[in-house]
């Protein structure tokens, strides 16, 4: 009889790659050289994934090849990457490339100064572009300086916190702030918070009052604007990561079920089931359309 196919094994979860932290860090901030970590790996980072972080890769001199959930780019430098937390990457260098990696906790998008920041979209829909020559010398001394400072990663002090606000703001051009709501800026609100906090499975109150509005006034917003409920919209989101893991991180049902806060995974299989059409173990070879969160 023919051998049995090894069974993959789940993309692992880190905070910094390779190193086995709590992901329940409230707020962290840590800045490396690609070489730092990429040079013990033969230039190349497996598959990983960052729960609760944003991770922003900026490429000074070489070349990166980025794979990201069933996406692959090759990119020149002078680049620059920013992965949204949760999704499931990987980088590929040219030997001796330069540059820098920061990672920033999922709290950091908060900075945003108001609903269509660039900042808080960037940080929850991801990015990779040409870092523009004229900046350049800014990214290099924001980088530098940053490495310099004495910090406890674990506790970023506020220095840090601000220099890689001015870094990001630097990358990012207001025109590309994108008002996922249409006209009305609750919508865009919503979907931001949502993106940020879907795994907590907190309730429609909690939205609600952040949008200084009553449950049943969310519930008609979205379903004036989306046609649709503030639930299905939560749903549709949690279905689209349970699909993601399955289907990118390999991970098994009863993890997906505890990494989004499902009671049971017979509860989660249901859940699944009624979202997609069919059950979580069927999703490693296909890719259900789903609503858009």
């Amino acid at each position: 009889m023919p051998n049995p196919l090894p069974t993959p094994r789940p993309i692992p979860s880190y905070v910094l790659y390779g190193e086995e932290i709590a992901e329940s860090l409230a707020e962290f901030g840590h800045i490396e050289t690609i070489a730092a970590r990429s040079s013990l790996h033969d230039w190349e980072i497996a598959p990983h994934r960052h729960v609760r972080g944003v991770q922003v890769m900026l490429v000074s001199k070489g070349q990166v090849t980025l794979t990201i959930d069933d996406k692959t780019e090759t990119l020149e430098a002078p680049c620059h990457i920013v992965v949204p937390a949760g999704s499931i990457h990987g980088f590929r260098f040219r030997p001796e490339t330069l540059g820098y990696v920061l990672m920033l906790s999922s709290a950091f998008a908060e900075r945003r100064s108001g609903l269509g920041d660039p900042l808080l979209h960037a940080s929850t829909h991801g990015r990779f572009a040409p870092t523009p020559l004229e900046i350049l010398p800014r990214v290099e001394f924001l980088c530098a300086e940053m490495l310099a400072i004495p910090q406890d990663w674990r506790r970023p002090n506020a220095l840090f916190l601000s220099m890689a606000e001015a870094l990001m703001r630097s990358l990012l051009p207001e025109e590309e702030a994108a008002d996922d709501g249409g006209s009305d800026q609750r919508i865009s609100h919503l979907r931001h918070l949502v993106e940020l906090h879907f795994r907590d499975q907190l309730p429609l109150g909690w939205y609600a009052e952040r949008l200084g509005m009553t449950t049943r006034t969310l519930t008609r917003l979205t379903r004036a604007k989306l046609d649709c409920t503030p639930q299905d919209l939560l749903h549709a989101r949690l279905a689209l990561e349970a699909q993601r893991l399955l289907c990118f991180a390999n991970a098994s049902v009863v993890q997906v079920s505890n990494e989004l806060g499902f009671s049971d995974p017979s509860y989660f299989s249901r859940f699944y089931l009624r979202m997609t059409g069919h059950r979580p173990h069927l999703d490693k070879s296909t890719h259900p359309h789903l609503p858009e969160a």
